[in-house]
């Protein structure tokens, strides 16, 4: 199964670990696309580490990125800057999608 998970908020930390952690252990896929404050995530290790796992693929959304004033110089460059576009291509690939 592949799953997304739009992430919005940066409030919810604990809750997208555990359920990434979840289904990455039970086999499954993990698409994540970040936007709007969810990309204060970004700057957190914990979170952007996510994306050293082959299982989990991750994007953000560089124009709320930009007006965030996110430092992107210290976002894993294996985290792809992009735009709606690749929430609509993890929305199109995902089985399922949660929205946190």
């Amino acid at each position: 199964m592949k799953l997304g998970i739009h992430v919005k908020t940066d409030r919810h930390l604990e809750q997208v670990m555990g359920i990434v952690n979840a289904a990455v252990s039970k086999g499954h896929d993990v698409n994540i696309f970040t936007m709007a404050g969810g990309e204060r995530l970004l700057e957190n290790p914990i979170y952007s580490e996510l994306c050293k796992n082959p299982k989990i693929k991750m994007s953000y959304c560089d124009h709320d990125a930009t007006h965030q004033g996110i430092k992107k110089d210290v976002i894993p460059a294996e985290i792809a800057c992009g735009s709606q576009y690749d929430n609509a291509v993890m929305v199109g690939e995902a089985d399922r999608v949660i929205v946190l």
